[in-house]
């Protein structure tokens, strides 16, 4: 069972600590609202391993807002793990998904990492982690890649689907106590967030690009049996290849922003791959589509996990470098 934060944790504001659980804006929940379940179209969507695919995509429209790029580019040691960091990710994120109603305290846990980054970027402006519409442009890349899988490396959707989506990530985002201010009300008033957003607000910055440069992506642990001649050939091949993907993805004034061209052989062929990926992961069993996150989801619901059973973590060949476990901006399992 989750704590009911109504009474144990009031809202808090200014620089007191936050603790674990609490709204930390006002706007937020007063107690943990009900989760999304298996009959969601999220549930279905989200947490399959096709979305990887748009990892990039996700990584670089996220640090693109001007805040949020810089606190990546101050505080964030991604760079450093690429992979550790991005694998580790996806199980507390996918947990404000797929834990049930234990849901609202892994969204709480989420929101908490980012307690504390602050400060002022290069040109003296001041952003927060925790600003809200800073936390909910990051979320909203969160939907916005669940209808970029869908629809180009899977099945497609509907206008009606689409809504669907919409309206549940709004209760998505309700798991993580933030301030409801920043969210569009219709999935007509979101469309014309995001274009605004796309046109207006975000920037050509150092940590958006870096997102799509693999040419000095370190090894994962797991992969240091590689040769390093190796490794710099298929980053040589896996690289560009990544980039053009990302490309794909982008809305056309964000290519633009970025500098890059798309043609239309581009977006053939672009559609030719996806559908390729959607026809071989047709022939994945479905438990094995899932992220171990969202599939232990998936077996507490169906009877293969008893109903409490423990929520799954990620490996340690995951976790962070040794220097910054005890950091609170990481999530670190003991594992």
């Amino acid at each position: 069972m989750t704590q009911d934060t109504s009474e144990a944790c009031p809202v808090t504001t200014g620089t007191t600590p936050v603790a674990a659980g609490c709204p930390v804006t006002s706007g937020g929940y007063d107690a943990p609202p009900q989760p999304l379940g298996p009959d969601s179209l999220t549930w279905k969507l989200f947490g399959d391993w096709r979305g990887l695919l748009q990892g990039p995509w996700a990584g670089s429209m996220q640090n693109m807002h001007p805040q949020l790029g810089a606190a990546v580019e101050q505080h964030s040691i991604f760079f450093m793990e690429r992979m550790p960091r991005l694998l580790r990710s996806l199980y507390p994120i996918g947990g404000v998904v797929f834990d049930g109603q234990q849901a609202p305290q892994t969204g709480a846990e989420v929101r908490d990492y980012h307690v504390g980054i602050k400060g002022v970027d290069d040109q003296g402006r001041r952003y927060s982690a925790l600003n809200p519409d800073v936390f909910y442009w990051a979320h909203s890349t969160f939907f916005m890649g669940t209808i970029l899988t869908a629809e180009r490396f899977g099945d497609g959707l509907s206008e009606d689907q689409k809504r669907q989506l919409f309206d549940e990530h709004i209760t998505w985002y309700r798991m993580y106590g933030m301030s409801m201010r920043p969210v569009p009300k219709t999935w007509e008033e979101f469309q014309e967030y995001w274009n605004h957003m796309c046109r207006h607000v975000l920037e050509n910055n150092w940590a958006a690009r870096e997102v799509l440069d693999l040419s000095t992506m370190p090894k994962h642990p797991s992969l240091q049996w590689v040769p390093d001649w190796l490794w710099r050939l298929q980053l040589k091949v896996l690289g560009p290849f990544a980039v053009w993907v990302t490309v794909g993805l982008y809305d056309p004034p964000v290519r633009e922003l970025m500098g890059y061209s798309w043609s239309r052989r581009d977006e053939r062929l672009h559609r030719l791959f996806g559908r390729a990926v959607n026809l071989a992961f047709k022939l994945v069993p479905v438990r094995r589509r899932y992220h171990p996150r969202a599939r232990a989801g998936w077996d507490r619901v169906n009877g293969r996990l008893p109903a409490e059973a423990p929520l799954v973590h990620t490996p340690a060949r995951n976790l962070p470098p040794v220097g910054y476990r005890d950091s609170p901006h990481h999530y670190c399992p003991k594992v």
